[in-house]
């Protein structure tokens, strides 16, 4: 479903607001979307928080051309040992993933949460998105994202029933009741469930991994696994169609950091093809404007929206 919000299309089963779509999309594609994106991803891995910079610039440039549908794999399920306090040595080397990532990437994760709250059972943080998405994909969507701001950013145990609940508090919409039940439901285990056997039919080996289908049934998904720079996703899009897709009308960076609520320099950077160091120097002009507010973290700037 599709709401219009200002010069916004916002999809509920995304959970984001794009620019208006290009005149020429539907007369196309008679309204349907051609592709479909499977995400796959674990909501504690490094390397998948640092695709949301291109999941981002993907929607805002093309979401006309396909709808993402996230599944949460257990790539980091061996990290269930770290609830031993002993296990010093395996919370040394999830720190280190999480710094050496932030410093290849750009963007900001946080390993100190690994010293100071270590994540004591990485179930319960999947369950509690799935829980979320019971009460609507846009919903889960935004969930997903404030639950991993909470781990990489915050260095909170988002295992922890209660840093799971003020997550949901923020979220507009959610019944924080329906989701305190579903937390412990057996709806939620089942979802999960799903998508752990969706990961094994589609052999997904590692995350993040991403997927594309077109709208051929015959034809098999390809998958991509791993990280990558934007124009490798641009350029699969562009041969699954088969015609270069026509990017939605630019927005500017106040509306996008406005939507977000809460973005990385990185996610400016790459969304609007810039440098971290120029997006810091667009977002201080918004600054003196009182429209933002930099949270400086340990490895980059965020940027709050507050005006």
């Amino acid at each position: 479903m599709k709401t219009k919000e200002g010069n916004f299309v916002c999809y509920d089963d995304l959970g984001i607001c794009c620019p208006e779509e290009p005149s020429s999309f539907y007369i196309q594609n008679q309204g349907k979307k051609p592709l479909e994106i499977y995400m796959f991803i674990d909501p504690l891995c490094p390397e998948c928080w640092a695709l949301e910079p291109i999941i981002k610039k993907l929607q805002m440039e093309y979401a006309n051309y396909f709808k993402i549908r996230t599944f949460l794999g257990y790539e980091l399920k061996k990290m269930n040992p770290c609830t031993n306090p002993k296990n010093s040595r395996h919370q040394k080397q999830m720190a280190q993933s999480y710094d050496e990532t932030a410093t290849r990437t750009g963007m900001p994760c946080d390993g100190d949460v690994w010293y100071e709250q270590p994540i004591s059972m990485p179930y319960n943080a999947s369950l509690a998105v799935k829980a979320a998405e019971l009460q609507g994909g846009a919903v889960g969507s935004k969930y997903l994202r404030l639950l991993r701001e909470a781990l990489f950013l915050h260095k909170q145990n988002i295992a922890d029933e209660e840093v799971l609940i003020k997550c949901a508090e923020k979220i507009k919409g959610l019944d924080i009741g329906e989701f305190k039940c579903d937390l412990h439901s057996e709806s939620a285990a089942k979802a999960l469930k799903a998508d752990a056997c969706t990961t094994k039919e589609m052999d997904v080996q590692s995350l993040p991994t991403l997927v594309f289908f077109n709208d051929n049934v015959d034809e098999p998904g390809l998958s991509v696994p791993g990280l990558y720079d934007y124009s490798v996703y641009v350029d699969i899009i562009t041969d699954m169609l088969g015609f270069e897709p026509e990017k939605c009308p630019p927005i500017s960076v106040e509306r996008f950091v406005k939507f977000y609520t809460l973005v990385a320099s990185k996610e400016i950077a790459v969304v609007f093809d810039m440098t971290c160091e120029e997006a810091d120097r667009e977002m201080k002009k918004l600054q003196i404007q009182q429209k933002v507010e930099c949270v400086p973290v340990k490895f980059g700037n965020l940027w709050r929206y507050v005006g």
